[in-house]
């Protein structure tokens, strides 16, 4: 049997584009903090080429399958991206997937069958090349999403030995338990891994069912080396989040097969596939899922050898962030020590800040809490041969993405949003829009917070576009917003009518000037940089006057106090960005 469509391969295939050739490798980077990572779903984003488009669906309601994103509708609307200020753009797996699994295609690109070819969906792997070098060409930077974890349901564990994936009841001889229901393609996590079972019990290890689908493309994975049932831990699908163990040892739920990476030959093939990447397409960095799911040993492997690979290649500050999914702050900043990854998407932020101050108005006490915990959670010197930065300098930053429902979904005042996106381009580290944000999409959760971008017509006047491109030039204009240091000037515990409830303030100092940032982060009226007769300290000289840089055309000044104080006042959901008077600059 044929199968459904002809996989791209990445080596040695029939094509007359200029782009068939593997490409010359740069450093497009200098500084990490500089950059504003824009992330889309490649589907998602803009159909550009109709003749990649097969299986595609075009029901609005239907969005967990194909809509016709590709990489041509990346080229396309490139001046898109270029309005908006984005910097970096983070695309999803790119890498030949299963093409449905229970009525659920895999746009998403977290499938993978095989690690070394691109899929049809979106391009050739040519078309990805021209992608590279046209987004290069606007200095804006390519980060590619990868998987170490898993692979696709490529395999079923045969518990009733009888040759083909069931879901089976089973006696279990047990009164509390006298029926045992299990799916073949999904078992629940067994410590000594998943055992065959019969009426009569245990029977030792289910054997592995490899599956030949070919109009799916659910066949063994390539490269053919994966093909190996020791490669794989063989446990069942992850039931205890709490449990690492688990973590680390099972399959990822809807039956992504966990993939053994304590095993040698595993992480030097992982190296291996993912090297190539680097030396085949001239990306600027990974962004890599489902970090916590693989061992601290792997990373300390995989993350010096992905640098040694791309500084051989001639390519300094190749810059690799993890999706470590998880609110513990002390967990996400393990994974930044031992030469291990630059930096981590910032999910303790998104849940203490970007929800529970933005979002759901709690106290802003919060903001300076967590910044506290990052001088002890995260690493203060950078990995040798990375990006050149701490860990600590170079978090993250983002208020929505494709695994958590959008900010409007729970909070639909777009003022709030407006304040969020302030603080989020404002703060230390690098800030990370989510496709769509930007036109004020309102999705659930997955996969309703993956809308297709074309939906909103791309229009680049909005008030949020406007608000966030406005932002982008202000990140731009002063290097204090991207280098500087952070320092917490005013924060409050009360939330209620208190004169400086939801009041915010912060400064980034730069190595010439520093730029103050105020915001009120609820609607509850307006605010004040002062409680019980105390104003706000500064580290500005008495005398100084500080201007009103955003929003635009806001003419107002302030003078700092004798005292080195100052006292400003903030409507509801209101940011307000100061800069001496002597160093505004155009925009």
């Amino acid at each position: 049997m044929k199968r459904l469509f002809a996989l791209v391969g990445l080596f040695g295939c029939v094509d007359p584009s200029p782009y068939a050739a593997p490409p010359t490798i740069t450093t497009e980077v200098d500084d990490w903090r500089d950059e504003i990572i824009y992330q889309l779903m490649v589907d998602r984003f803009a159909n550009g080429d109709v003749n990649n488009d097969f299986n595609v669906n075009n029901q609005p309601d239907v969005l967990n399958r194909y809509v016709g994103g590709d990489y041509q509708g990346v080229i396309d609307n490139a001046d898109y991206l270029e309005a908006l200020g984005v910097t970096a753009v983070w695309v999803s797996p790119i890498v030949a997937n299963v093409e449905v699994d229970a009525g659920v295609s895999s746009y998403h690109g977290y499938w993978t069958q095989d690690f070394s070819s691109v899929n049809p969906h979106f391009g050739s792997i040519s078309d990805f090349r021209r992608m590279v070098d046209e987004l290069h060409s606007r200095d804006i930077k390519v980060i590619l999403d990868i998987v170490t974890n898993h692979v696709g349901q490529l395999f079923y564990y045969d518990i009733n030995r009888n040759g083909q994936p069931d879901t089976t009841t089973y006696g279990s001889g047990s009164v509390d338990d006298p029926l045992r229901i299990v799916s073949e393609w999904d078992p629940a996590f067994d410590a000594e891994g998943i055992q065959a079972w019969t009426s009569l019990g245990a029977s030792g290890p289910a054997p592995l069912g490899w599956v030949n689908m070919p109009e799916i493309n659910r066949i063994p994975p390539e490269p053919a080396v994966f093909h190996n049932d020791d490669w794989y831990n063989r446990s069942g699908r992850v039931t205890d989040w709490n449990d690492l163990n688990q973590v680390a040892k099972g399959d990822f739920p809807g039956g992504l097969k966990d993939l053994d990476t304590t095993n040698p030959e595993v992480v030097d093939a992982l190296i291996t596939v993912f090297g190539d990447w680097i030396a085949n397409t001239n990306i600027d960095g990974f962004r890599i899922d489902t970090v916590k799911h693989v061992e601290h040993s792997f990373w300390q492997q995989f993350a010096p050898a992905m640098r040694e690979r791309a500084a051989d290649l001639g390519k300094e500050n190749f810059l690799m962030f993890g999706e470590v999914f998880d609110g513990n702050d002390e967990l996400l900043g393990s994974y930044t020590y031992d030469q291990e990854l630059d930096s981590v998407f910032y999910f303790s932020q998104k849940f203490q800040v970007f929800d529970d101050v933005f979002k759901y108005g709690g106290p802003t006490s919060k903001v300076e809490d967590l910044y506290e915990q990052r001088q002890l959670n995260y690493a203060s010197e950078a990995p040798d041969g990375g990006i050149g930065i701490p860990p600590q300098q170079a978090l993250v930053n983002f208020l929505d993405n494709h695994d958590v429902p959008r900010f409007l979904y729970d909070q639909p005042d777009e003022r709030a949003l407006q304040a969020a996106t302030t603080y989020l381009m404002t703060t230390d580290g690098i800030p990370c829009i989510y496709y769509g944000t930007e036109q004020g999409f309102n999705g659930g959760n997955d996969p309703s917070n993956r809308e297709p971008l074309e939906w909103s017509g791309m229009s680049t006047d909005g008030a949020l576009f406007s608000h966030l491109s406005t932002l982008s030039k202000l990140r731009k204009a002063y290097e204090p917003l991207r280098r500087g240091t952070f320092q917490i000037r005013w924060s409050s515990d009360r939330v209620a009518d208190e004169e400086d409830a939801h009041v915010l303030a912060f400064e980034r100092e730069g190595a010439d000037f520093s730029v103050l940032v105020v915001i009120n982060t609820a609607d509850h009226g307006l605010g004040h940089t002062r409680f019980e007769d105390s104003d706000m300290p500064v580290s500005f000289d008495p005398g100084t006057t500080l201007k009103v840089v955003f929003p635009i055309g806001d003419d107002r000044e302030f003078e700092v106090e004798s005292d080195g104080t100052l006292r400003i006042e903030v409507d509801a959901w209101e940011s307000l960005v100061l800069v001496p008077a002597d160093r505004v600059a155009a925009l």
